[in-house]
């Protein structure tokens, strides 16, 4: 590679670098619920006084578990809460079960979060693959939905199979 050839290529890797974190910073500011554009210190404020809330509320005994089979065997269930407001779990049916309505594929990354979860939930009877839960949403897609699995296996709430189905876990 010569000089020039090298420059461009640490200036490429750069420009994919930058585009990366600004990619993450959106999807920080969006499961937040803040806008994109705020500037530093008013990052650094909600955080503090997000930090503050959530150490009051654990001096008063409430603990928000991510992997609450793990971290707390012994019991103390989860609070369904995340950034001060109740996530509601629908209710989701699959497609040829009795009393199937596609529900609506939720905005906010929360609640598809939620709703992957619950459709997890819905199906314990049977594992169940990506294209089943996105067929439950009207407006989902399967790698969405997929994504969310992977993450919800990742935080222990669900479990993957070898033959590409779920279960809730």
């Amino acid at each position: 590679m010569t000089a020039k050839e090298g420059i461009i290529h640490a200036q490429g890797l750069v420009s994919i670098l930058e585009q990366l974190h600004d990619d993450l910073d959106a999807a920080v500011a969006e499961a937040y619920g803040w806008p994109a554009d705020l500037p530093d210190e008013e990052i650094l404020t909600r955080l503090v006084a997000l930090n503050a809330a959530r150490a009051a509320e654990e001096a008063a005994g409430v603990i928000r578990w991510l992997r609450p089979d793990y971290q707390a065997p012994a019991g103390s269930a989860p609070q369904a809460q995340q950034a001060g407001f109740e996530i509601e779990e629908p209710e989701t049916r699959f497609p040829g079960e009795t009393g199937f309505l596609s529900a609506p594929w939720p905005e906010a990354m929360a609640a598809q979060a939620a709703a992957v979860r619950a459709a997890l939930a819905a199906s314990a009877d049977r594992p169940v693959t990506a294209a089943e839960v996105a067929a439950a949403f009207s407006g989902a897609t399967p790698p969405r939905v997929a994504e969310w699995l992977a993450t919800l296996v990742a935080l222990g709430q669900a479990r993957a199979l070898e033959d590409g189905r779920f279960v809730a876990g």
